[in-house]
């Protein structure tokens, strides 16, 4: 079992592509392909099943992650204390919600990368009720979530800003030439919002139930932008962060209706396990997100 082999196995296991994985490392892919054959063979287990263009871990692969990481930030630590902490290298995976990822994090990833350039960043896209099992499998080393209040015993969590939920229509929505919405005003209306499980549906379910309106009709999105697009054509009312259409907001294609959502507190955390070793890598990101997101949270008090 050589070491390069472990690398790669993270590698793979963090991108669940091995042509990503091979970018990454720069190899062939072939390469890549050979060396987690090797990997199982000496292991006599297989590793990751090939779903048809799906890669996915098995659960001797889980199991063999969560060791294999703990060996390799061993070995980072080792590193870091022979190499000069102003020029980091080596390979840093995050995790986010396709939200955060849309529209928070491009700013982080460009502070953080003109700090250190040789580090490599390997970025995953998870559904939010997903992020806490990848820094438990160790296939994340961050995460960034969009909730409420996270409250754990095994991770780290910082809440870096606070973001607002807002309903949304097209401006020549019925209700959007309202000054004032009674509850009434809903009756028949449709809600366009994300799939049930989803940390902000349940929110939304739950703000609704508190003012006595259990009976709506939905069309459920896996995503922010075909909320966003069903609304602009006029399809129905969209539940979704504010960050996520001031641009459509400032063309005049939504526009905010003037109801309020009670009792909504969201916000973006960031979140690591308590019991990882935190490289230099890790520190320096973290602690660049924590100026970048502080300086979005000043600006939107101005």
């Amino acid at each position: 079992m050589e070491l390069r082999q472990l690398i790669t196995f993270r590698t793979v296991a963090s991108t669940l592509n091995f042509t990503r994985a091979a970018e990454v490392l720069n190899y062939v892919p072939s390469n890549v392909t050979m060396q987690i054959k090797a990997l199982e063979d000496e292991l006599d287990v297989r590793l990751f099943d090939r779903l048809g263009k799906q890669l996915v871990l098995t659960a001797a692969g889980q199991r063999f992650s969560v060791h294999i990481q703990s060996v390799l930030d061993k070995l980072d630590e080792a590193r870091s204390t022979v190499h000069d902490s102003e020029n980091l290298s080596g390979t840093l995976t995050i995790s986010a919600n396709e939200v955060l990822c849309a529209y928070r994090l491009p700013v982080v990833f460009k502070r953080f990368r003109s700090l250190h350039p040789g580090v490599r960043l390997i970025f995953r896209s998870v559904p939010n009720q997903e992020l806490k099992q990848t820094l438990f499998d160790g296939t994340a080393d961050v995460v960034f979530m969009l909730d409420e209040t996270v409250l754990s015993t095994r991770l780290a969590v910082e809440p870096l800003l606070e973001e607002t939920f807002r309903l949304f229509a097209a401006p020549d929505h019925p209700l959007a030439k309202l000054p004032v919405l009674q509850q009434d005003n809903f009756h028949g209306e449709v809600f366009l919002v994300n799939e049930t499980g989803c940390p902000y549906r349940t929110m939304f379910d739950r703000s609704f139930e508190k003012k006595g309106i259990d009976s709506l009709t939905y069309l459920e999105f896996q995503n922010a932008e075909a909320i966003k697009q069903c609304a602009i054509s006029g399809i129905g009312i969209a539940f979704l962060p504010e960050i996520t259409v001031e641009a459509e907001v400032e063309r005049g294609d939504l526009v905010a209706l003037p109801w309020q959502l009670s009792d909504l507190h969201v916000y973006t955390h960031m979140a690591w396990h308590k019991d990882k070793w935190l490289s230099p890598i890790i520190l320096s990101f973290i602690e660049a997100a924590r100026e970048v997101l502080a300086v979005e949270e000043e600006n939107k008090t101005v």
